[in-house]
């Protein structure tokens, strides 16, 4: 995988409103979100002294997830992130006291938004980030290598993950785990998230998979390739997107969708109420008000965890998944008693 060298130049304006889109929304970003077959090797690990007699304290070193070896100070005090899915990982790690800053986008759970800031996690500022001292840098893919390599000169370490499936984020979540020292908490947090799938898997094992649109932008109409770990969760939730193409993020013609005449729109919002009044306003626009899922009333709105890999994926999956098949969750009389409730609840649109 590649680092993002240069920021998406469709024209200026929409590549603005999309680079803030994904830097809020991935954490490849795409840890823009994943085709690697890292996902099941657990990190490679050795306990090495500094050479630096001032730097005498004990360190691990680990390979990330792009290949890069990584020397880590047995314990990690002052943690920076880089992007928004990475924050939440480690407040999910219960790890946010050692959280030293975070970037502008990072805005989940609410706390992440008092952190200090480092800037973007495209252009993120240097001066900013020595400044919190940090023991540990954790980045992806969206962040530039020349960043990378900058903060390596300046001798902090930097842990990259690139995950590009719901599998593989779970795996980034043990790995960060670890590298973090909290092996443990990891492994209580990863067995949880696979038991939840293993369990969505075995209720959608006889449900044929819904043909679904995930919109990812309406204007111009940007929908999700076969490899990104949206498409991922889609399936995870017994879908299966209508575009099939091995871009990213592509461009669609919404005439192309008409003769597709998917049986779901799936749409990903933080606040449901601001996505509603969009579906509103698309039912009376051509190509849109010709989707018999538009004039059916088939679409579902789910929170914004669907397009970041981050374990509240899981809760975004699985609501959406009790949207599109709520036969198979019909013996189900009350949610799962050990089940924490989600802050941004996936809903279904369904008037």
């Amino acid at each position: 995988m590649k680092f993002k060298s240069t920021p998406n130049t469709t024209t200026a304006a929409h590549s603005n409103i999309w680079e803030r889109r994904i830097a809020s929304h991935f954490a490849r970003i795409a840890v823009i979100f994943l085709i690697v077959s890292g996902g099941a090797v657990p990190a490679q690990t050795r306990v090495t002294q500094a050479e630096s007699p001032a730097n005498a304290s004990a360190t691990r070193t680990f390979t990330d997830e792009i290949g890069r070896r990584v020397n880590v100070p047995l314990k990690v005090n002052r943690i920076v992130s880089l992007a928004p899915n990475l924050t939440e990982i480690v407040f999910a790690l219960k790890e946010e006291n050692h959280l030293a800053g975070d970037t502008d986008f990072c805005d989940y759970p609410p706390e992440a938004a008092r952190k200090p800031r480092v800037g973007g996690p495209v252009n993120p500022n240097l001066e900013e980030i020595v400044k919190l001292r940090p023991d540990l840098i954790l980045a992806t893919s969206i962040n530039r290598r020349e960043t990378v390599d900058a903060l390596n000169r300046l001798g902090l370490p930097v842990y990259i993950t690139d995950p590009h499936s719901v599998d593989e984020m779970i795996a980034s979540v043990e790995r960060i785990g670890n590298v973090l020292g909290v092996e443990k908490s990891a492994a209580t947090l990863v067995e949880n998230l696979r038991a939840r799938l293993a369990e969505l898997d075995r209720r959608l094992a006889h449900a044929a998979p819904r043909r679904a649109l995930f919109v990812v932008w309406t204007t111009p109409l940007i929908s999700i390739g076969r490899g990104t770990f949206i498409a991922d969760a889609l399936r995870h939730a017994g879908a299966r997107s209508v575009v099939e193409t091995d871009s990213e993020w592509p461009r669609i013609n919404l005439e192309e969708i008409v003769r597709l005449q998917p049986e779901f729109l799936v749409f990903a919002s933080a606040h449901a109420g601001d996505t509603h009044q969009d579906i509103d306003a698309l039912r009376s626009r051509p190509g849109w008000r010709d989707l018999d899922a538009m004039r059916q009333e088939k679409i579902v709105i789910v929170s914004d965890a669907i397009i970041r890999p981050v374990p509240r994926i899981v809760d975004a999956i699985e609501q959406l998944a009790r949207s599109l098949h709520p036969e198979a969750f019909a013996s189900l009389a009350a949610p799962r008693a050990n089940s924490k409730p989600t802050v941004e609840e996936a809903c279904a649109c369904a008037r």
